[in-house]
């Protein structure tokens, strides 16, 4: 009774008790890969820091076979009993007697089965010759270090590694530092790594399998290698060049060098994530590793190329300095992403990189008007629920804020983030550890600023009004949902008066405030003219005024009529930035999605983009279509075709100037248009593309290498083959499995994978799905098929889906991959009567992996329910469609 009393209080707590500390570990992993099971023995070096009859560290799925602590005067310890509580994902080791203050050792004999689920230390699979056979990886972050050895598993309680390993003879074996030496017994070798530096368990990373290597030095002589599936190292080269200027770059921008003798970096056939930034061997899926200039589109060379750099940006944010806990993971994803762009704006400025982030900004604007958002530090109860905040606001919300603040405090942003580097190497940081040097060095207090951006969730709307040479300003919380949070935050006000070369920056800190504008107009055009009151009005009523320039910071605009059809005219006049065009367009849609203006002005607005051509607005232009396609069909199945209509030939300008071969020394950014036009262009059903596009996918099946279907177009075919597919016509639907079943390589698989779901056809649907999920596709692809199922196909996903629930957590577990099917089958959705379907189905199957990806995707539904009842109070909507589709003809 007394030893049941005294375990629970190790229960339900937020992290460990702190009466042992480890300060080093030294462990040997013996894998079997052919059992897909594993043994090991643990050392750790403790601090017993006051008497405790209990030693409490983490452990999940282990078995525990011996156990001994060692005090300093080398008394040992034998545990009388010892608890694994599976629900608390810890090991408690109960002892008779009590263990003094001071050092000692505790060591572990252990075993585990090396599991299926991506995420601990787990197999997978590639492919020898003709022969299947398994490797051995491990993906720790945030919480699964656990299942590999028992530890410590908190980031705040670092210590330095050493690791052994034993591996069958023929297979690499990689971990953080580099091999000292091997032994050789017969057909298994003994791997001995260097120890580490102190960092944190999620950290720590092994691989063993099959590779071939490249390998280049940076400028300090630091060792770069790229470790690629046997016979495509080849493909390892653009990554490799990339993270050794990289790993240059961030020694520049720091102040600090690169801490390790190594940096490995490995592409792995099966993996959860997009890659993991291990100290010293970050951990990739091949396709954000390995590029193929035959195979890999442009946004595949953009994506591999920012995935690199923020994973080597991790080894000094994340990794050198660490955050305190959970709470603060802002502070690695955030910065990891601002930096990933910088420093990728350095590298090719001709990708214009930061007019792109504001993708991630809008993505992180739409996440954080949910209801079920949360704040970017957010109190982490159990640590196992951290998985759910890699998200959009950790991750785009917090890289939006820092870029907002940089804007705000300019260049001394990096001296800071040097300063902060060098005070906070080789431990752990909080939030307000880094406002706290930022104002040191800034003279500019940025606490009471940022604190309102980061430990409260959403972002204010700013309304705005022009009267008698005043603009006045009043912000509210921004809620899709249409209400209005209680929220209040000091904002960063940039704005423009009809010129580039006239703005005012100011800081927003009431609710409401005025601000006087007459200073900026009594000049034009930079030279000073003082402007008598026929003139001055006149001029109020033609001047456009725009807010928050180059969209800069992490808020919306609402203006009023008067100034939002001056700025539609200066839209029309291209007299604005990518950035503010594509700042109207997403504040226009935004505030239309809560039902705060009709859909018949943003449809109005979007007619003037029509001969638009910069990448990014038209992109920011087909997102917007293809989120109204998803609500009209629902409201206005009718008059659907007609909305289609409008929208193809709101593209079809970009379409016809870039065509469907690449040119020769064509922009990156053309390439980019050309692959995301082509495909709203097939989705929305343009008969001439679809017939073009057939015709060069029957040229691609006669020729696997022909010119005539570029892979930058390449999907854009595939969905208008899936769209042209029916369940008693099959043959495209049934090419493109042929396809998938020959391709070798990652890019191929997965824009077929991306396309199989687009069918109109249910039954065709359906038969994709149960290809998704069988032994056909690798677990980690499933991202990539779900994204593509048609809103024809909605009905069926769900249903299959119900279906196959238990299989489905079953073969993917409650980890990443699972929030996948949350996500992608049920926020398409658009009524209530669905959204209560959804919430009875899971009433009884409540997961706390899923918990809050399932509150935001109900959210979504309703939000969709709301603006339908919304739009069907527009009394002559359809007519305006109908309108802008003949204008269009």
């Amino acid at each position: 009774m007394e030893q049941k009393q005294n375990m629970e209080q190790f229960k339900g707590q937020t992290g460990l008790p702190k009466f042992a500390v480890p300060q080093r570990y030294d462990l040997h992993l013996k894998p079997d890969l052919s059992l897909c099971s594993f043994s090991g023995t643990i050392n750790i070096n403790l601090s017993i820091t006051e008497p405790t009859r209990f030693i409490v560290l983490n452990a999940l799925e282990l078995n525990i076979h011996e156990v001994l602590f060692t005090n300093s005067h080398n008394q040992k310890y034998y545990p009388n009993d010892f608890i694994l509580d599976c629900d608390d994902e810890i090991l408690v080791l109960v002892f008779h007697e009590i263990l003094d203050v001071g050092d000692g050792v505790l060591e572990i004999k252990f075993s585990g089965m090396l599991n299926e689920h991506l995420r601990g230390f787990y197999k997978c699979t590639y492919v020898d010759g003709e022969e299947k056979k398994n490797m051995a990886v491990t993906q720790f972050e945030a919480v699964d270090a656990r299942r590999c050895f028992p530890c410590w598993d908190e980031p705040a309680l670092k210590a330095t590694f050493k690791i052994t390993i034993d591996v069958p003879l023929e297979l690499t074996a990689l971990s953080n530092m580099p091999i000292i030496d091997e032994k050789h017994d017969g057909n298994v070798k003994t791997v001995y790594f260097e120890e580490s530096p102190l960092m944190s368990t999620y950290l720590v990373a092994v691989v063993i399998g099959l590779f071939d290597h490249i390998e280049d030095t940076t400028s300090d002589g630091v060792k770069v290698r790229v470790y690629c599936p046997v016979g495509k190292s080849d493909k390892g080269k653009y990554a490799l060049s990339i993270a050794v200027k990289a790993l240059d770059l961030y020694t520049e921008y720091f102040s600090m060098p690169y801490p390790l003798p190594k940096l490995d970096m490995v592409a792995v056939p099966e993996f959860a994530g997009g890659a993991m930034e291990n100290y010293g061997l970050i951990i990739y899926r091949e396709i954000d590793l390995l590029h193929d200039d035959l195979q890999s589109t442009a946004y595949r060379k953009q994506r591999l190329t920012i995935v690199v750099l923020h994973e080597v940006a991790h080894q000094w944010f994340g990794n050198l300095v660490t955050m305190e806990w959970w709470t603060h993971l802002w502070l690695n994803e955030g910065f990891a992403t601002w930096i990933s762009y910088m420093a990728t704006d350095k590298l090719f400025p001709e990708w214009k990189i930061w007019t792109q982030f504001l993708q991630l900004t809008s993505s992180g604007l739409g996440m954080d008007a949910l209801e079920g958002s949360h704040p970017i530090e957010v109190e982490i109860e159990h640590a196992r629920s951290v998985d759910e905040i890699f998200d959009a606001v950790s991750y785009k919300k917090g890289s939006a804020i820092i870029r907002m603040l940089q804007g705000y405090l300019g260049d001394d942003m990096i001296q800071s983030l040097s300063s902060y580097m060098k005070k906070y190497a080789w431990g752990n940081a909080r939030t307000e550890d880094l406002w706290n040097i930022i104002s040191e060095e800034s003279g500019v207090q940025v606490s009471s600023m940022m604190d309102s951006w980061t430990k409260q969730k959403g972002y204010p709307v700013i309304s705005v009004k022009y009267e008698d040479g005043f603009l006045e300003f009043e912000q509210s919380q921004f809620l899709t949902s249409g209400l209005h949070g209680k929220g209040r935050w000091i904002v960063p006000i940039t704005m423009l008066l009809g010129s580039y070369n006239r703005g005012k920056n100011f800081l927003l800190q009431l609710k409401a405030e005025r601000v006087d504008t007459s200073d900026l107009i009594s000049y034009s055009d930079g030279k000073s003219s003082s402007l008598n009151e026929n003139n001055r009005e006149k001029f109020d009523k033609l001047i456009w005024i725009k807010i928050n320039i180059e969209q800069s910071g992490f808020y919306r605009v609402k203006y009023d009529e008067e100034l939002s059809a001056r700025l539609r005219k200066a839209v029309e006049h291209d007299s604005l930035s990518a950035a503010d065009k594509l700042g109207i367009l997403d504040d226009t849609c935004a505030l239309c999605e809560a039902s705060e203006i009709s859909l018949s002005s943003l449809l109005s607005l979007m007619d003037v983009y029509r001969k638009e051509l910069d990448y990014i607005v038209v992109s920011k232009l087909i997102d917007v279509c293809y989120k109204i396609v998803e609500i009209f069909v629902d409201a206005f199945p009718d008059s659907v075709n007609e909305l289609k209509a409008f929208f193809i030939n709101l593209l079809l300008f970009s379409a016809e100037k870039l065509g469907w071969e690449p040119k020769a020394e064509e922009s990156h950014l053309d390439a980019l248009l050309r692959g995301e036009i082509y495909i709203a262009l097939a989705t929305f059903g343009h008969d001439k593309m679809h017939n073009e596009a057939l015709r060069r996918f029957q040229t691609l099946l006669n020729d696997r290498n022909t010119p005539f279907l570029s892979v930058g177009t390449r999907k854009a075919a595939y969905i208008a083959v899936m769209r042209n597919a029916s369940s008693t016509n099959k043959s495209g639907f049934e090419y493109l499995l042929k396809i998938y079943r020959e391709a070798d390589t990652v890019q191929e698989k997965e824009q077929i994978l991306s396309c199989i779901a687009s069918c109109p056809d249910p039954e065709i649907v359906l038969e994709a799905l149960n290809f998704m999920v069988s032994d056909e596709v690798r677990d980690q692809d499933i991202i990539y098929g779900l994204t593509g199922i048609s809103l024809e196909g909605r009905e069926i996903a769900w249903r299959w889906l119900k279906e196959n629930w238990d299989k489905i957590l079953r073969k993917y577990g409650a980890a990443l991959l699972i929030t996948h099917f949350i996500r992608d089958i049920i926020s398409p959705f658009c009524s209530n009567e669905k959204a209560d379907e959804v919430e009875e189905f899971f009433a009884t199957r409540a997961n706390p992996s899923i918990a809050m990806n399932l509150k935001q995707s109900i959210e979504k539904v309703r939000i969709k329910a709301r603006w339908i009842a919304s739009i069907k109070q527009e009394n002559s909507l359809q007519e305006l469609v109908k309108k802008l589709a003949c204008k269009a003809c």
